[in-house]
């Protein structure tokens, strides 16, 4: 769903990767002589097509006036989202005359000679009943949350299912406590410390520096607190390091929508993708356009995810072609848009990310938090939608 919202000419530094009001399926080319908005997380690139391309190819390339990054990708034989990616830029970044661009993937650092390490904790599982909930398994097992939650993989809006095996990170790996004995058990070991959750600022700390210390991003700050880009922050007042979970959103789908989520889970179904990554395309889809193929959106989008054809995905008609802008979000091997796009299949671990980050990744979106608002009703439609 397109939301038009301006945006200063120039913005300094980190905070405008993470204020940018941009809609959450905007992906602005690349041009010189504007202002950067928007900061693109790397996104693992289709492994094919580095292979064949010519080793005549520079290695770099120096922007010069007029230039676009789709253009110079294209001239050389690249996809615009790999340079953007090997760039650290963005849909919105701005190249300028004169700024050199890598062509080539960075090289990856060598590993350094690990230490010998301890040995590896132990690890039970624990099959979900009925009316279990993640924080009631974590005090069985004297465990925590986090740590149940990172041993998972799962994200903060994250659903257990009853059937579900989940894996208990525990040092000793102690038996669970029976609901139903009497007899005195054992006390667990102590649980390790859980993350703290404000931060009171001292003389000369700031945002930036905050976020870098307890690994989160100045954009949460912003966010978790209630500030804004001039916002002040003084000695002794108290920050919140997260921002409260919101609410999951709810929906009842008109004939017309239900028939796009009938197609959705049916092609999903087809290519063999898993519950998950079918409720994640009705998610992205939920969000982008309300599942409706839509003949407009901001700038160039189009269709059901709002796919742009400015930005590889297709023609306008080929994207207004539901089947097609469904396979195309998917990808994978039988992908009609070919390596000029990566879907979710293409996405390397995609299945250990977040339900937003998986969206994300795809999607390459300014609000990506927005996905994982509709995960647990995408879950409920592709349980229940036949």
């Amino acid at each position: 769903m397109a939301i038009r919202l301006g945006a200063p000419a120039a913005v300094i530094g980190t905070l405008a990767a993470v204020i940018a009001a941009t809609p959450s399926n905007a992906a602005e080319p690349v041009r010189t002589q504007q202002a950067p908005t928007g900061v693109l997380p790397a996104v693992t690139p289709r492994a094919a097509g580095a292979a064949h391309l010519s080793s005549a190819r520079p290695t770099t390339y120096v922007v010069r006036p007029g230039d676009t990054v789709s253009a110079i990708a294209i001239r050389n034989g690249l996809r615009p989202a790999d340079v953007l990616a090997w760039n650290g830029l963005g849909w919105r970044s701005i190249i300028q005359p004169g700024q050199t661009l890598r062509l080539t993937a960075p090289a990856s650092p060598s590993p350094a000679a690990a230490p010998s390490a301890p040995a590896a904790p132990s690890a039970r599982t624990h099959t979900v009943a009925r009316g279990d909930t993640v924080y009631a398994i974590a005090r069985r097992y004297g465990t925590t949350v986090a740590a149940i939650m990172s041993a998972n993989g799962l994200g903060r809006s994250a659903m257990i299912v009853p059937g579900q095996k989940l894996t208990i990170p525990t040092a000793s790996a102690p038996a669970p406590v029976p609901a139903s004995s009497a007899a005195p058990v054992a006390s667990p070991k102590p649980a390790a410390p859980a993350a703290p959750r404000t931060h009171v600022v001292a003389k000369g700390d700031t945002l930036f520096g905050i976020a870098r210390t307890y690994g989160t991003s100045v954009a949460v700050l912003l966010q978790a607190n209630g500030l804004g880009t001039g916002s002040i922050i003084y000695p002794g007042q108290t920050l919140n390091l997260t921002p409260p979970a919101p609410a999951q959103r709810t929906a009842t789908l008109d004939a017309g929508q239900r028939a796009h989520a009938l197609r959705i889970i049916a092609i999903g179904r087809e290519l063999g993708v898993s519950d998950r990554g079918i409720a994640i395309a009705l998610a992205t889809a939920m969000v982008e356009s309300t599942m409706r193929n839509l003949d407009h959106g901001d700038r160039d989008s189009l269709g059901l995810f709002q796919q742009r054809p400015s930005q590889g995905w297709g023609t306008p008609t080929q994207i207004m072609d539901v089947e097609r802008s469904i396979r195309v979000f998917y990808g994978g091997a039988h992908d009609p848009n070919g390596s000029a796009s990566n879907g979710l299949l293409d996405i390397a671990g995609w299945q250990g990310k977040s339900f937003s980050a998986a969206a994300q990744a795809v999607q390459i979106s300014a609000f990506p938090e927005r996905y994982g608002l509709w995960e647990q009703q995408a879950m409920q439609w592709v349980a229940g939608l036949r």
